[in-house]
């Protein structure tokens, strides 16, 4: 968090320098944290094709629900703005809020979910054979498939660890777990999509 007082954000006028641009995140969530609602949408502008691509891994859901669960992120981070303490990076924070989000909506409506990752979103090579690009199609859909019936603790681990290459320990903090919960979890989700694809439940 940046020191001293914290000076609100004006939109910008015609012909004056562009204020936001100069801050760090830091002093953008702070000036969110005082109720600064245009703090909130240059935090938004920076990161919210982040943050969608996140819960479009996490979620699953049609575009619709991934707009609704963007908007939310952003709302609780201006709720949760005064709590954030600079111990993870910005972005981080924004990815454990939205993580938080779509945990209040698992047990609802959300069941069947088909979500990228990044394992099955390489491009396709030109296959020399039709069947074997429908092969390498079919494995994609299976590993999708795979990781959308993980419960949701471990598809949460999983995606942050190994999709967003977050640190186990950075983690456990974001998530107010315990460091050996997030291997324990992680551990489990690993083995559970092997077991998936090895007898092609998926």
């Amino acid at each position: 968090m940046t020191a001293g007082k914290v000076i609100p954000i004006r939109p910008e006028q015609a012909g004056e320098p562009a204020v936001g641009e100069q801050l760090s995140d830091d002093a953008v969530v702070a000036a969110c944290a005082v109720g600064d609602t245009a703090a909130l949408g240059i935090l938004f502008d920076r990161h919210h094709r982040a943050v969608y691509a996140f819960l479009s891994r996490l979620a699953g859901t049609d575009r619709r629900d991934l707009d609704d669960f963007v908007q939310t992120t952003f709302l609780e981070a201006m709720r949760s703005a005064k709590r954030y303490r600079g111990d993870a990076p910005v972005r981080r924070w924004l990815f454990a809020i939205a993580a938080n989000v779509v945990s209040h909506h698992v047990r609802g409506e959300i069941r069947r979910k088909a979500f990228t990752v990044k394992l099955t979103t390489q491009p396709v090579r030109p296959a020399t054979e039709p069947g074997a690009r429908l092969e390498r199609v079919r494995s994609m859909e299976e590993i999708r498939r795979a990781i959308d019936e993980l419960p949701h603790k471990m598809k949460v681990v999983f995606v942050m660890s190994e999709l967003e290459e977050i640190p186990g320990v950075e983690i456990a903090r974001l998530l107010d777990m315990r460091e050996g919960t997030v291997w324990r979890l992680l551990h489990q989700a690993r083995a559970a999509l092997r077991e998936s694809l090895e007898r092609g439940d998926a």
